[in-house]
C-alpha cells in the first residue's frame, strides 16, 4: 500500500506537464489530488481522466486572493493539505537586451512569488498539524546559468533559495521541505520558452520523458526526500561547477549554451 493513501496534495499547474503526470499518478495511489491551473476546460479534461477522489479549481497563483480562497476551501472540505506540490511556472529565452522588464517581473510573479502565495496560504494550517511536506519544482537551471534564460533562471535561484532557507527554517516542526531541480524536458513548457524550436533541436538528445521525471516527484513524496537533481549526469556536472565555478564556464560555454 502506497504511503501516499489518502494524502490530499494541492497541485498547481495541474492541467498539463508535470503536474497532470503527478496528479495521474498520485490518483493511482490512492492519494486525493487537488488540482488547480488557470485553464478550466484542462481542468475538466484532467478530471474525467482520473480515477478516484480528487477535485479541481481554476487558479492564477499570481493572484493573492484567489490562493488564499481556495486554500481556505480545501482545508473546510479536507481539513488538512498534506502536500504542496509548487509546479506552476514557464520560461522564455531570449537576450537580457531584448526582453522587457516587464516580462522578468511576470515571470517571477509566477514562478517565484506563485511559490510564496501558495506556501504561506498552507503552511499555518501544516504548522498547527505539526505534519506537511512542500514540494517545490525549481530546475537545474536555478544552479547554472546559461545564456538566453537570465530571467528564468533568477526565478528558479530565487526559489531554490527560499526552499533552503526555508528547510532550515522549518526543522523540527514535522514540516519537509523538498526541492526537485530537473534539466531539460519534453513538455509543452518549450511551446512558449522555445517557439523556434532550435534549442529544442539541439539538446533533444538530453531531454528527459515528462514521465520519469513525475515518478521522481512522486518518489521525493514517499520518501521525504529534500533535494532531488535530474537527470544523474547533470547533478554530477552541478558539484564539479560549484567547486570550479569560472574554469567550468569557460569549458562548457559552448556546450551549455545551446539557445
Amino acid at each position: 500500500m502506497s504511503s501516499l493513501k489518502g494524502k490530499v496534495v494541492f497541485i498547481t499547474g495541474a492541467s498539463s506537464g508535470l503536474g497532470a503526470l503527478c496528479a495521474g499518478m498520485l490518483a493511482d495511489r490512492g492519494a486525493i489530488p487537488i488540482l488547480t491551473a488557470r485553464s478550466e476546460d484542462r481542468l475538466q479534461r484532467l478530471s474525467a481522466s482520473l480515477q478516484g477522489q480528487h477535485e479541481w479549481f481554476a487558479l492564477d497563483v499570481t493572484d493573492n486572493e484567489q490562493v488564499t480562497h481556495v486554500v481556505k476551501l480545501v482545508l473546510s472540505r479536507y481539513g488538512r493539505i498534506d502536500i504542496l506540490l509548487n509546479n506552476a511556472g514557464y520560461g522564455k529565452f531570449e537576450r537580457m537586451t531584448e526582453m522587457n522588464a516587464s516580462e522578468f517581473e511576470n515571470m517571477m510573479d509566477v514562478n517565484y512569488m506563485g511559490a510564496v502565495r501558495c506556501i504561506k496560504a498552507v503552511l499555518p494550517a501544516m504548522l498547527e498539524r505539526r505534519s506537511g511536506q512542500i514540494v517545490n519544482v525549481a530546475s537545474i537551471a536555478g544552479k547554472i546559468g546559461t545564456a538566453k534564460s537570465a530571467s528564468y533562471t533568477a526565478t528558479k535561484h530565487a526559489l531554490l533559495g527560499l526552499s533552503n532557507a526555508l528547510r532550515q527554517e522549518l526543522r523540527g516542526t514535522g514540516i519537509v521541505v523538498s526541492t526537485i531541480n530537473p534539466g531539460p524536458i519534453d513538455t509543452p513548457f518549450f511551446e512558449m520558452a522555445d517557439p523556434s524550436g532550435g534549442y529544442v533541436g539541439s539538446i533533444r538528445w538530453f531531454m528527459m520523458k515528462p514521465d520519469r521525471v513525475a515518478k521522481h516527484i512522486i518518489l521525493a513524496m514517499e520518501k521525504h526526500k529534500e533535494e532531488v537533481n535530474l537527470p544523474y549526469l547533470a547533478a554530477a556536472g552541478i558539484r564539479l561547477y560549484h567547486l570550479f565555478p569560472r574554469l567550468a564556464d569557460r569549458l562548457t560555454y559552448k556546450m551549455m549554451n545551446k539557445k
